[in-house]
């Protein structure tokens, strides 16, 4: 079967292609797209082990030069110095404008390669190789590249278009059943900002049940590629709509911060994120009755449902400082009912009090 395309036509146009066998491929696909002679393949140390090999083969047999650097997995390493020794490695390698880099692996990967290629030689292209489901629905497709900081999740960074998206489901199967919930917290978010068909599509299936259907998980990702597809077309640069995607995460990346993004995953936030902001609309009125109940059973079907120990009002503080915040206000991403949200500003005294409920 062939893989199913989804084009972005934003300031660079590409490709997002969903399917099986993908990596096998995937040198034949990148030439398609790419006169590069050298690639720079970058991936972390568990992904590199199971696809490394592979994808290099594929790249090499489609004539490619590929130069390999791999850096320790996890959240821990999304920062500088890592950043520092990409562009070292970049720089030892002679790379030049006309040579491309390959992200291989979940969202750490491609944020941090993306901002790689953003940033060296003033900007190289890249491809995104998502391997984990995160990565698959959401950061690899937009361009949102960065790294993080003491101060905050994804505080530097820069937008940066990859040429080409490959989504290879087969993947997943080796994901961890921790890292496959990891990304449905991201998938339940499309359907509450955007999409109640998929919303209650998702409430009719468990974790486990869409692991063993591929058919039903390959349309789910599609379905949230479509939805980023569209919303990034209308606002790439997150002046409006596309801060509809960082529902859930306002909260949720003040979480990963206070557990020092570590015993804590992204999508495991989010989902707190999610719940707690929806909860606090509900008591103002700002959402109907009984959708935070909704929205917990659906977390619940994904094993999505985590106890953590800072209060709401304890995480505005960290607030303040994320990307949604304009001076002396803050945008807050409230979905009103199942598929449909909104930003509400709110200044920081006004939000502040809205966490204290």
């Amino acid at each position: 079967m062939p893989p199913k395309k989804i084009t972005v036509k934003a300031s660079g146009v590409y490709d997002v292609l969903i399917g099986s066998g993908l990596l096998d491929n995937c040198g034949e696909h990148v030439r398609t797209v790419s006169k590069a002679q050298k690639l720079g393949l970058i991936s972390d140390d568990n992904v590199n082990s199971l696809y490394g090999d592979k994808v290099t083969k594929s790249l090499e047999n489609a004539g490619f030069e590929v130069c390999r650097y791999v850096f320790p997995h996890g959240e821990a390493s999304k920062n500088s110095a890592t950043l520092i020794k990409i562009w070292d490695f970049l720089c030892e390698n002679h790379f030049t404008r006309t040579d491309c880099l390959v992200a291989l692996g979940g969202g750490v990967t491609g944020d941090m390669v993306g901002f790689a290629a953003a940033s060296y030689l003033r900007g190289i292209d890249f491809v995104q190789i998502p391997t984990s489901l995160l990565a698959q629905v959401d950061s690899s497709v937009g361009g949102k590249t960065g790294i993080d900081l003491l101060g905050g999740k994804n505080l530097v960074g820069a937008f940066k278009q990859p040429i080409l998206v490959l989504a290879d489901i087969d993947a997943l199967d080796t994901l961890t059943d921790e890292f496959f919930t990891d990304g449905m917290g991201e998938v339940v978010k499309y359907g509450m900002i955007k999409s109640a068909p998929l919303f209650e599509k998702l409430e009719k299936h468990t974790g486990a049940e869409l692991r063993e259907n591929k058919e039903v998980l390959s349309e789910i990702i599609a379905e949230c590629v479509s939805i980023k597809r569209d919303v990034v077309e209308a606002d790439e640069r997150e002046k409006g709509e596309r801060m509809l995607l960082n529902f859930g995460h306002t909260l949720g990346h003040s979480i990963e911060q206070y557990y020092s993004y570590t015993g804590i995953s992204h999508g495991m936030a989010v989902a707190k994120g999610m719940e707690m902001i929806t909860s606090l609309a509900e008591k103002q009125g700002l959402c109907s009755a009984g959708l935070p109940e909704k929205l917990s059973a659906c977390l619940k079907k994904y094993d999505l449902k985590i106890n953590v120990k800072p209060m709401p009002s304890e995480l505005g503080e960290a607030c303040l400082n994320d990307k949604k915040r304009s001076g002396g206000s803050i945008n807050v991403v409230i979905c009103s009912d199942v598929g449909e949200s909104s930003a509400v500003k709110m200044t920081v005294e006004k939000f502040m009090e809205f966490l204290r409920q």
